[in-house]
C-alpha cells in the first residue's frame, strides 16, 4: 500500500543515508574476523585503512608479535591468523594458507599434504576456496594502488639466495644476512627498497609457476606487495624494517 510504513522513496533513502552517517562508522559494526575455509582473520584497524598487512602463517610468532605491536602504533587494518600452525584444516586434512589464492597452488598443495585423498574430496575442498576466494580477496587487498605488507618469519632452510634467481632484480646490501630481506612486486616500492641498508629483489615480470601464494597474485594483478622475511625470533630486526619500509614508501 501507498501510505505503508514500508514504502520505498526519497524520504526513505534519505533516512538510511542519515542512518549510515550517524551509526556506520561505530567500531563495533564494522566486521572483526574474515575467513575462508577453516583459515580465520583477526582484523585489527587503526585509523585510516590507507594500508593492509597480513600475518598468514600461524607458527610464524615473531611476525605474530611485532605487527600485533606495530599496530598499536600505526595506520592501517591487519588480518593476524588465528591459527598457531603453519597449515590450517581443510575437510578432513591441510592446506597452506598461503596457497590457497588460485585454485592451482590449492589443487597442488592439498595434493602434497593430503596424498591419501580421494579425487572427489579433493575436488570438495577446491570447490569450497573457489567460492569463497573473492570474499576474502575483497577485503584483503587494498584499493587504489595502495599497498599490502605481508609479514613472515624464516629458518636455515630459506634466504634470500632462495629467491634471487627467480627475480627480476636484487640488491643485496646484507649479504652477511640472507633471511632478512624484502620481497617486492612493484618496481617503484623496489627502487625506494633498494636505497635501504637491506636486501631486496623484485619479483614484477619474470615468469614463475604459480604456487598460489600472495606475492603471485599480487605480481599477476598489478597490486603493490611487500613480503618482509626475518628469521624465526628476530623481532627488534623486524620491527625495524617494517618501520623503515611503512615511513618510506608511498
Amino acid at each position: 500500500m501507498s501510505g505503508s510504513r514500508f514504502a520505498r522513496g526519497p524520504a526513505a533513502a534519505d533516512w538510511s543515508r542519515r542512518e549510515f552517517l550517524a551509526f556506520g562508522w561505530l567500531p563495533f559494526l564494522r566486521r572483526k574476523h574474515i575467513s575462508l575455509a577453516s583459515a580465520r582473520f583477526r582484523i585489527l584497524r587503526n585509523g585510516r585503512d590507507h594500508r593492509h598487512f597480513l600475518l598468514i602463517h600461524g607458527n610464524e610468532e615473531t611476525a605474530r608479535a611485532v605487527l600485533t605491536r606495530f599496530m598499536e602504533t600505526q595506520e592501517g587494518t591487519a588480518y593476524i591468523i588465528e591459527s598457531h600452525a603453519r597449515n590450517v584444516p581443510m575437510d578432513s586434512g591441510e592446506i597452506d594458507p598461503n596457497r590457497m589464492f588460485s585454485r592451482i597452488g590449492a589443487e597442488a598443495s592439498l595434493k602434497s599434504l593430503n596424498p591419501g585423498w580421494t579425487e572427489g574430496q579433493l575436488e570438495h575442498a577446491l570447490q569450497l576456496l573457489d567460492r569463497g576466494r573473492e570474499h576474502l580477496l575483497r577485503s584483503l587487498l587494498p584499493r587504489d594502488h595502495k599497498l599490502i605488507f605481508a609479514l613472515h618469519n624464516n629458518s636455515e632452510n630459506y634466504s634470500v639466495a632462495d629467491e634471487a634467481p627467480v627475480s627480476d632484480a636484487t640488491s643485496l646490501r646484507e649479504p652477511g644476512n640472507p633471511h632478512a630481506f624484502f620481497l617486492c612486486t612493484d618496481s617503484a616500492d623496489y627502487v625506494t627498497l633498494s636505497q635501504s641498508g637491506y636486501n631486496v629483489v623484485l619479483q614484477h615480470e619474470k615468469p614463475a609457476a604459480d604456487d598460489g601464494s600472495l606475492s603471485h597474485l599480487c605480481a599477476q594483478g598489478g597490486v603493490r606487495y611487500v613480503n618482509l622475511e626475518v628469521r624465526l625470533g628476530d623481532a627488534d630486526r623486524q620491527l625495524e624494517m617494517l618501520r623503515w619500509a611503512n615511513w618510506s614508501l608511498p
